[in-house]
Order: C-alpha cells, then sequence, then structure tokens
C-alpha cells in the first residue's frame, strides 16, 4: 500500500516520470536523425571530419542525442506540470461554484 504521504510514490508524480521518460526517448530519436544527417553532410563535405576516429564520431552523435532527450523530457514534463495546475484550478474553481450554488439554494429557501 502507498503512503498517503510519500510524494515520489503518488500517481501524480508516476505519469511525470513515464511523461518525462517518453519525452527523452523521442527527443533523443528526433535529435539523433538530425546528428546523422548532419553527420552524413559533413563526412560528404569536410575532409577533418572524415579523419576523426569512429569513436568520436559516435560521441559527437550520442552528445546530440543525449541533448536532445534532455531538452524533449524537460518539456514534456513542463506542459505535464501546466496541465495538472490547470486542472487542479479547474476543480477548486468548480468547488468554489458549488458552494456558492448550495448558498443560494440555501437562501432562497428560506
Amino acid at each position: 500500500m502507498v503512503s498517503p504521504h510519500d510524494p515520489l510514490k503518488s500517481d501524480e508524480a508516476q505519469d511525470a516520470g513515464w511523461e518525462a521518460g517518453k519525452g527523452g526517448l523521442i527527443g533523443a530519436a528526433k535529435w539523433g536523425v538530425g546528428a546523422a544527417i548532419l553527420g552524413g553532410a559533413a563526412y560528404f563535405w569536410s575532409p577533418v571530419y572524415r579523419k576523426t576516429t569512429i569513436q568520436f564520431k559516435v560521441y559527437i552523435q550520442m552528445s546530440a542525442m543525449v541533448l536532445g532527450g534532455m531538452i524533449e523530457a524537460d518539456q514534456r514534463l513542463r506542459q505535464y506540470e501546466a496541465q495538472m495546475r490547470a486542472q487542479r484550478r479547474w476543480l477548486r474553481e468548480k468547488a468554489k461554484w458549488d458552494r456558492y450554488e448550495q448558498e443560494v439554494a440555501q437562501n432562497s429557501g428560506k
């Protein structure tokens, strides 16, 4: 059973983690494709790039993928946080309206 006071085990935290993970994978894929295209172009046009070792080329590719994953994961997490804030705000406003309607109904019944 999940402790009610453990914020890291809440459903919202789990959903945020999954959203960031999906964003990281998508970002790594996007930036990986972009880096591969740029690497192919650099290999075609740049003699300096052609002379670099395979290890350095892999490092450049991986660096782009890690950066893209971080950027996309952060963006997805920020979107998720904004969505959760908006949902909480909506629930607070709905509760206010419900209390107001209940108060009006009680006062009109007197």
